[in-house]
Protein backbone atom coordinates (compact mmCIF):
# COMPACT_ATOMS: atom_id res chain seq x y z
CA UNK A 1 0.00 0.00 0.00
CA UNK A 2 2.88 2.26 0.97
CA UNK A 3 4.07 2.21 -2.40
CA UNK A 4 1.05 3.69 -3.97
CA UNK A 5 1.36 7.19 -1.61
CA UNK A 6 2.46 10.14 -4.33
CA UNK A 7 5.60 11.87 -3.35
CA UNK A 8 5.07 14.88 -1.80
CA UNK A 9 8.60 16.21 -3.01
CA UNK A 10 10.29 15.18 -6.16
CA UNK A 11 13.98 15.01 -6.16
CA UNK A 12 14.36 18.17 -8.33
CA UNK A 13 12.35 20.10 -5.37
CA UNK A 14 15.06 18.35 -2.70
CA UNK A 15 17.34 19.12 -4.59
CA UNK A 16 16.88 22.71 -4.98
CA UNK A 17 15.95 23.13 -1.48
CA UNK A 18 19.47 22.26 -0.84
CA UNK A 19 20.14 24.89 -3.10
CA UNK A 20 18.59 27.37 -1.27
CA UNK A 21 19.73 26.17 2.09
CA UNK A 22 23.26 27.41 0.64
CA UNK A 23 22.27 30.93 0.89
CA UNK A 24 22.60 30.48 5.01
CA UNK A 25 25.80 28.75 4.78
CA UNK A 26 27.31 31.63 2.76
CA UNK A 27 25.29 34.65 4.14
CA UNK A 28 26.55 33.19 8.02
CA UNK A 29 30.52 32.60 6.81
CA UNK A 30 30.38 36.26 5.82
CA UNK A 31 29.04 37.53 8.78
CA UNK A 32 31.21 35.60 10.82
CA UNK A 33 34.22 36.97 8.81
CA UNK A 34 33.45 40.68 8.80
CA UNK A 35 32.55 40.36 12.08
CA UNK A 36 35.79 39.89 12.99
CA UNK A 37 37.50 42.54 10.96
CA UNK A 38 38.61 40.66 7.28
CA UNK A 39 36.53 43.07 5.36
CA UNK A 40 33.37 45.60 6.36
CA UNK A 41 29.74 45.00 6.29
CA UNK A 42 27.34 47.07 8.51
CA UNK A 43 24.80 45.53 6.66
CA UNK A 44 24.99 41.36 7.22
CA UNK A 45 23.77 41.95 10.57
CA UNK A 46 20.20 42.74 9.45
CA UNK A 47 19.61 39.42 7.70
CA UNK A 48 21.27 37.09 9.27
CA UNK A 49 22.39 36.21 13.18
CA UNK A 50 25.76 35.73 14.53
CA UNK A 51 26.28 32.28 15.50
CA UNK A 52 28.33 31.00 18.24
CA UNK A 53 30.33 28.67 15.99
CA UNK A 54 33.30 29.74 14.94
CA UNK A 55 34.69 29.25 11.36
CA UNK A 56 38.16 27.86 10.23
CA UNK A 57 40.63 30.55 9.57
CA UNK A 58 40.88 28.91 6.40
CA UNK A 59 36.96 29.37 5.42
CA UNK A 60 37.22 33.33 6.40
CA UNK A 61 40.27 33.80 4.24
CA UNK A 62 38.73 32.04 1.65
CA UNK A 63 35.73 34.15 1.55
CA UNK A 64 38.21 37.25 1.78
CA UNK A 65 39.27 36.16 -1.27
CA UNK A 66 35.81 35.85 -3.14
CA UNK A 67 34.68 39.07 -2.00
CA UNK A 68 37.36 41.19 -2.92
CA UNK A 69 38.12 39.28 -5.88
CA UNK A 70 34.40 39.42 -6.93
CA UNK A 71 34.21 43.49 -5.68
CA UNK A 72 37.16 44.02 -7.61
CA UNK A 73 36.07 43.24 -11.11
CA UNK A 74 32.84 44.38 -10.41
CA UNK A 75 33.96 47.66 -9.48
CA UNK A 76 36.43 47.65 -12.59
CA UNK A 77 33.42 47.45 -14.50
CA UNK A 78 31.23 50.01 -12.61
CA UNK A 79 34.49 52.88 -13.19
CA UNK A 80 35.00 51.92 -16.51
CA UNK A 81 31.22 52.39 -17.83
CA UNK A 82 30.89 55.65 -15.40
CA UNK A 83 28.22 53.82 -13.62
CA UNK A 84 25.67 54.57 -16.77
CA UNK A 85 25.03 50.77 -16.57
CA UNK A 86 22.97 47.94 -15.08
CA UNK A 87 23.98 44.94 -12.15
CA UNK A 88 21.89 41.73 -12.57
CA UNK A 89 22.90 39.79 -9.65
CA UNK A 90 21.71 36.46 -9.97
CA UNK A 91 21.24 34.01 -7.17
CA UNK A 92 21.88 36.93 -4.99
CA UNK A 93 20.82 35.42 -1.96
CA UNK A 94 21.43 37.52 1.12
CA UNK A 95 24.13 39.66 -0.64
CA UNK A 96 24.42 43.44 0.88
CA UNK A 97 26.39 44.91 -2.19
CA UNK A 98 23.49 47.35 -3.16
CA UNK A 99 23.85 48.92 0.45
CA UNK A 100 27.76 49.24 -0.04
CA UNK A 101 27.96 50.40 -3.69
CA UNK A 102 25.49 53.10 -2.63
CA UNK A 103 28.05 54.01 0.26
CA UNK A 104 30.85 54.05 -1.87
CA UNK A 105 28.94 56.25 -4.31
CA UNK A 106 29.16 53.51 -7.19
CA UNK A 107 25.74 52.90 -7.77
CA UNK A 108 24.79 51.91 -11.24
CA UNK A 109 21.55 53.40 -13.24
CA UNK A 110 19.81 49.81 -11.45
CA UNK A 111 20.62 47.08 -9.43
CA UNK A 112 18.79 43.92 -10.00
CA UNK A 113 18.80 40.71 -7.85
CA UNK A 114 17.41 37.45 -8.91
CA UNK A 115 16.43 34.11 -6.74
CA UNK A 116 14.38 31.80 -5.63
CA UNK A 117 10.43 33.29 -4.55
CA UNK A 118 11.08 31.81 -1.06
CA UNK A 119 14.59 33.66 -0.58
CA UNK A 120 13.21 37.12 -1.87
CA UNK A 121 10.53 36.44 0.34
CA UNK A 122 12.72 36.44 3.24
CA UNK A 123 15.19 39.08 2.28
CA UNK A 124 11.72 41.97 1.21
CA UNK A 125 10.85 41.08 4.79
CA UNK A 126 14.13 41.97 6.16
CA UNK A 127 14.27 45.01 4.19
CA UNK A 128 10.59 46.40 4.76
CA UNK A 129 11.72 45.95 8.75
CA UNK A 130 14.92 47.25 9.18
CA UNK A 131 15.26 51.19 8.47
CA UNK A 132 19.29 50.99 7.58
CA UNK A 133 18.52 48.85 4.96
CA UNK A 134 14.89 50.69 3.66
CA UNK A 135 16.42 53.68 3.91
CA UNK A 136 19.04 53.38 1.32
CA UNK A 137 16.54 52.09 -1.20
CA UNK A 138 13.94 55.59 -0.24
CA UNK A 139 16.96 57.88 -0.53
CA UNK A 140 17.77 56.61 -4.00
CA UNK A 141 13.74 56.55 -5.56
CA UNK A 142 11.60 59.49 -6.48
CA UNK A 143 9.04 59.07 -4.23
CA UNK A 144 8.35 58.11 -0.97
CA UNK A 145 6.55 54.86 -1.63
CA UNK A 146 8.74 51.74 -3.03
CA UNK A 147 6.65 48.56 -4.22
CA UNK A 148 7.77 45.51 -1.50
CA UNK A 149 6.21 42.79 -1.31
CA UNK A 150 6.60 39.06 -0.31
CA UNK A 151 7.18 38.41 -4.30
CA UNK A 152 9.83 41.45 -4.29
CA UNK A 153 10.81 44.64 -4.53
CA UNK A 154 11.05 47.52 -7.37
CA UNK A 155 12.38 51.23 -7.08
CA UNK A 156 14.08 53.47 -9.38
CA UNK A 157 17.84 51.95 -8.46
CA UNK A 158 17.16 48.83 -6.91
CA UNK A 159 14.70 45.66 -7.54
CA UNK A 160 14.86 42.44 -6.13
CA UNK A 161 12.44 39.76 -8.35
CA UNK A 162 11.60 36.20 -7.65
CA UNK A 163 12.48 34.21 -10.24
CA UNK A 164 14.06 30.29 -11.90
CA UNK A 165 16.86 31.15 -13.41
CA UNK A 166 15.73 27.98 -15.15
CA UNK A 167 13.12 29.68 -16.86
CA UNK A 168 14.37 32.43 -19.35
CA UNK A 169 11.20 33.45 -20.91
CA UNK A 170 9.85 34.56 -17.23
CA UNK A 171 12.57 35.93 -16.20
CA UNK A 172 13.27 38.36 -19.20
CA UNK A 173 9.46 39.32 -18.70
CA UNK A 174 10.07 39.95 -14.58
CA UNK A 175 13.07 41.88 -15.21
CA UNK A 176 11.69 44.48 -18.22
CA UNK A 177 8.26 44.49 -15.96
CA UNK A 178 11.11 46.64 -13.72
CA UNK A 179 12.78 48.59 -16.31
CA UNK A 180 15.38 46.27 -17.39
CA UNK A 181 16.91 48.57 -20.53
CA UNK A 182 19.04 45.71 -22.94
CA UNK A 183 20.60 48.67 -24.43
CA UNK A 184 22.45 49.89 -21.83
CA UNK A 185 25.95 48.38 -20.51
CA UNK A 186 25.21 45.02 -17.71
CA UNK A 187 27.40 43.30 -15.38
CA UNK A 188 25.97 39.89 -14.70
CA UNK A 189 26.83 38.25 -11.15
CA UNK A 190 27.03 34.45 -9.96
CA UNK A 191 28.80 32.97 -7.36
CA UNK A 192 28.17 29.44 -6.44
CA UNK A 193 25.12 29.60 -9.25
CA UNK A 194 26.00 27.93 -12.02
CA UNK A 195 27.35 25.06 -10.49
CA UNK A 196 23.77 23.50 -9.51
CA UNK A 197 22.39 23.85 -12.34
CA UNK A 198 22.95 20.81 -15.70
CA UNK A 199 25.43 22.20 -18.04
CA UNK A 200 22.61 22.96 -21.13
CA UNK A 201 20.65 24.84 -18.90
CA UNK A 202 23.45 27.20 -17.67
CA UNK A 203 24.85 27.58 -21.33
CA UNK A 204 21.34 28.75 -22.01
CA UNK A 205 21.69 31.38 -19.48
CA UNK A 206 25.16 32.29 -20.82
CA UNK A 207 23.72 32.61 -24.41
CA UNK A 208 20.68 34.64 -23.46
CA UNK A 209 22.90 37.19 -21.60
CA UNK A 210 25.07 36.95 -25.17
CA UNK A 211 22.38 37.81 -27.46
CA UNK A 212 20.40 40.25 -24.73
CA UNK A 213 23.11 42.95 -24.32
CA UNK A 214 25.30 44.49 -26.77
CA UNK A 215 27.76 45.60 -24.14
CA UNK A 216 28.16 42.78 -21.15
CA UNK A 217 30.53 41.38 -18.81
CA UNK A 218 29.73 38.27 -17.03
CA UNK A 219 31.87 37.80 -13.70
CA UNK A 220 31.09 33.85 -12.20
CA UNK A 221 32.54 32.55 -9.10
CA UNK A 222 32.42 28.89 -8.37
CA UNK A 223 34.38 24.90 -8.33
CA UNK A 224 36.89 24.54 -10.59
CA UNK A 225 39.91 21.73 -10.58
CA UNK A 226 36.86 19.27 -9.90
CA UNK A 227 38.07 15.88 -11.25
CA UNK A 228 40.49 15.43 -8.64
CA UNK A 229 40.16 13.73 -5.54
CA UNK A 230 39.68 16.74 -3.28
CA UNK A 231 36.84 18.01 -6.06
CA UNK A 232 35.80 14.15 -5.83
CA UNK A 233 35.80 14.36 -1.74
CA UNK A 234 33.93 18.35 -2.24
CA UNK A 235 31.15 16.87 -4.45
CA UNK A 236 30.44 14.40 -1.89
CA UNK A 237 30.50 15.83 1.16
CA UNK A 238 27.60 18.37 -0.69
CA UNK A 239 25.94 14.90 -1.68
CA UNK A 240 25.15 14.07 1.31
CA UNK A 241 23.59 17.41 2.07
CA UNK A 242 21.26 16.35 -0.64
CA UNK A 243 22.81 19.33 -2.89
CA UNK A 244 23.76 17.50 -6.24
CA UNK A 245 26.57 20.00 -8.01
CA UNK A 246 24.41 19.04 -11.73
CA UNK A 247 27.15 21.62 -13.51
CA UNK A 248 30.44 20.29 -12.16
CA UNK A 249 31.09 18.84 -15.60
CA UNK A 250 32.31 22.32 -16.51
CA UNK A 251 34.39 23.10 -13.51
CA UNK A 252 36.53 20.19 -14.55
CA UNK A 253 39.12 22.82 -15.51
CA UNK A 254 40.29 26.61 -16.21
CA UNK A 255 39.23 26.23 -20.13
CA UNK A 256 36.18 24.72 -19.20
CA UNK A 257 35.02 27.58 -17.62
CA UNK A 258 36.23 29.61 -20.32
CA UNK A 259 34.57 27.45 -23.42
CA UNK A 260 30.97 27.54 -21.42
CA UNK A 261 31.52 31.37 -22.29
CA UNK A 262 33.16 30.96 -25.73
CA UNK A 263 31.08 28.79 -27.41
CA UNK A 264 28.13 30.42 -26.29
CA UNK A 265 28.35 34.14 -27.65
CA UNK A 266 30.93 35.71 -25.82
CA UNK A 267 33.77 37.26 -27.35
CA UNK A 268 36.48 36.75 -24.76
CA UNK A 269 37.06 35.49 -21.31
CA UNK A 270 39.60 34.80 -18.72
CA UNK A 271 39.47 32.14 -15.67
CA UNK A 272 42.04 32.16 -13.07
CA UNK A 273 42.13 29.70 -9.68
CA UNK A 274 41.71 31.62 -6.37
CA UNK A 275 45.18 30.98 -5.57
CA UNK A 276 45.92 33.40 -7.91
CA UNK A 277 43.49 36.11 -6.93
CA UNK A 278 44.42 36.36 -3.58
CA UNK A 279 48.29 37.06 -4.61
CA UNK A 280 47.04 39.41 -6.40
CA UNK A 281 45.21 41.16 -4.35
CA UNK A 282 46.88 44.13 -2.31
CA UNK A 283 49.86 42.69 0.00
CA UNK A 284 49.23 45.44 3.07
CA UNK A 285 45.55 44.35 3.28
CA UNK A 286 46.43 40.58 3.23
CA UNK A 287 49.31 41.31 5.72
CA UNK A 288 46.41 42.78 7.79
CA UNK A 289 44.04 39.79 7.67
CA UNK A 290 46.50 37.50 8.19
CA UNK A 291 47.14 38.44 11.28
CA UNK A 292 43.57 38.19 12.22
CA UNK A 293 44.22 34.47 13.23
CA UNK A 294 46.38 31.90 13.42
CA UNK A 295 46.31 29.32 10.37
CA UNK A 296 47.84 26.24 10.87
CA UNK A 297 46.55 24.43 7.85
CA UNK A 298 48.45 26.50 5.07
CA UNK A 299 48.10 23.43 2.74
CA UNK A 300 44.38 23.30 2.83
CA UNK A 301 44.36 26.40 2.43
CA UNK A 302 45.90 26.62 -0.24
CA UNK A 303 44.14 23.39 -1.59
CA UNK A 304 40.71 24.98 -1.13
CA UNK A 305 42.01 28.24 -3.02
CA UNK A 306 42.95 26.28 -5.94
CA UNK A 307 39.53 24.49 -6.29
CA UNK A 308 37.55 27.55 -6.33
CA UNK A 309 37.78 30.45 -9.25
CA UNK A 310 36.40 33.94 -10.61
CA UNK A 311 36.20 33.21 -14.41
CA UNK A 312 34.84 36.65 -16.33
CA UNK A 313 33.63 36.88 -20.21
CA UNK A 314 32.83 40.30 -21.89
CA UNK A 315 31.53 41.30 -25.22
CA UNK A 316 32.28 45.41 -26.08
CA UNK A 317 30.18 46.76 -29.18
CA UNK A 318 30.33 50.52 -27.04
CA UNK A 319 34.57 49.54 -26.89
CA UNK A 320 34.54 50.64 -23.79
CA UNK A 321 37.91 48.62 -23.39
CA UNK A 322 36.01 45.69 -21.24
CA UNK A 323 38.59 43.29 -22.32
CA UNK A 324 41.19 45.34 -19.91
CA UNK A 325 39.78 44.37 -17.03
CA UNK A 326 41.46 41.58 -14.90
CA UNK A 327 43.45 40.84 -11.54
Amino acid sequence: MAANIPQRFTESDISDEAVRSTCDDASICKRFASSIGYWKDPYIQYFVRQTGERKAPEINRGYYGRVKGVNHLLDSFLKQTKCNCQVINLGAGLDTTFWRLKDEELLPRKYFEVDFPMVVSRKTLCIKTRAPLLKPIIETHSSDSVLIDSHGLDSDRYSVIGADLRDLPLLEEKLKKCNLDTQLPVVLLAECVLVYMAPERSANLVRWAADTFQTAMFINYEQVNMADRFGQIMVENLQRRQCTLAGVEVCRSLETQKDRFLLNGWENASAVDMMSVYNSLPRDDVSRIEKLEFLDEKELLQQLLQHYCICWATKDSNNLGLADITF
